[in-house]
């Protein structure tokens, strides 16, 4: 088993946790599992904060088990790999999103979709096959079996290149399984937040024509100007909207509050599709006779699979794609946390481990 010289103490981990539903992160000492034989062992550098982190760290969904160590878009560089290893080596730059595990005996996992296998493992706040429960990617070091590492590409920067891990493969897979990826479509994408910017830059990488869908005329030209769509359509106006009526392939929302889906099952022209990414906390209302009259298709999509996950950080390497992110040291989290609840941030905090959880 190849080792760095700096792994003296290997089980022991340092990170920041929630330990209530108060939501509040302070430092907690913890233990990694030693490094199995199928086991990669990386240095955490930087780790971006999904809005998912705000939820468990609060058990908004009921879900959460207490210490959390948040975090599933987490980069850094290998230290240490077991002897079964084969991907990867000491040095190499790699990433872990959200999924660390799953059964590897159904026929979903045997069509590398571990991300929708029943026995899926989160990467945090879940029950590992050891019977432990998981830490994210707020802490100094990270163990996962190789199939749940990707590679980074090297011109990718690990700190926009980090929430590519949730944000990423999140709208880039139902872009590809739905079949909107061909030159010439015309794709909406709702929502210009953590998810929503990265959908602009993934379909426009894909060379099909955007439009944002947004409540906020002031983003228009954040959203044309900087990301590159080619439309913006303001949902709350009805005249853009009836103007728009059966003119898109696709539509990917993005967006995790209520919000009507009858205009916008309006935009898709016949058989196109409305896919769900967002994960809003009340059922959403959800209009029958215009699927019917226009065979469209109301769907929904969960980050993805390991194969299709290095897929997309290889398409991201190739095309230059990263997140927007604004870089904050690790004792700034609980206000960055604040301002997440806010919509105060273009467009993804990530948090610089490496260099700053020591000294918090």
């Amino acid at each position: 088993m190849a080792k760095s010289a700096e792994q003296e103490h290997p089980t022991k981990a340092f990170g920041w946790a929630a330990t209530d539903t108060s939501g509040v992160l302070s430092p907690f000492k913890f233990s990694r599992r030693e490094t199995g034989e199928k086991d990669v062992r990386f240095k955490v550098l930087y780790c971006g904060i999904c809005h998912s982190d705000l939820h468990m760290a609060k058990n908004d969904w009921g879900m959460s088990t207490y210490p959390i160590v948040p975090g599933h878009e987490i980069v850094g560089i290998v230290t240490e790999v077991g002897s079964k290893v084969g991907k990867f080596k000491v040095g190499d730059r790699v990433g872990v999103g959200c999924v660390v595990g799953a059964c590897h005996s159904c026929d979903i996992c045997d069509n590398d979709l571990e991300n929708y296998c029943p026995k899926m493992i989160f990467t945090y706040s879940a029950p590992y096959h050891d019977g432990t429960t998981t830490y994210g990617g707020y802490s100094d070091v990270m163990v996962a079996e190789e199939r749940y590492v990707v590679r980074i590409p090297d011109n990718l920067p690990l700190d926009a290149g980090a929430p590519l891990l949730c944000a990423g493969i999140t709208v880039y897979s139902p872009l590809q399984h739905f079949g909107l990826t061909k030159p010439g479509m015309h794709i909406g994408v709702v929502g210009l937040g953590g998810l929503g910017h990265v959908a602009v830059k993934f379909a426009k990488g894909f060379g099909v024509k955007v439009t944002v869908i947004s409540t906020s005329p002031s983003k228009k030209k954040e959203a044309i100007e900087h990301l590159g769509a080619d439309y913006f359509l303001v949902s709350r106006d009805p005249d853009q909207m009836q103007a728009a009526m059966g003119t898109m392939d696709g539509i990917i929302d993005t967006v995790s509050a209520v919000h009507p889906l009858l205009p916008l099952i309006g935009l898709l022209k016949f058989q196109g599709k409305l896919v769900m990414v967002g994960g809003p906390n009340r059922p959403l209302e959800l209009p029958v006779f215009p699927l019917l009259m226009g065979r469209k298709v109301v769907a929904g999509s969960c980050t993805g699979g390991m194969k299709e996950t290095q897929e997309m950080i290889d398409f991201a390497g190739k095309h230059n794609i990263t997140a927007d992110v604004e870089v904050i040291p690790m004792d700034y989290v609980n206000t960055a946390m604040e301002r997440l609840e806010k919509a105060d941030v273009k467009y993804r905090f990530v948090i610089d481990i490496g260099n700053t959880l020591k000294s918090a």
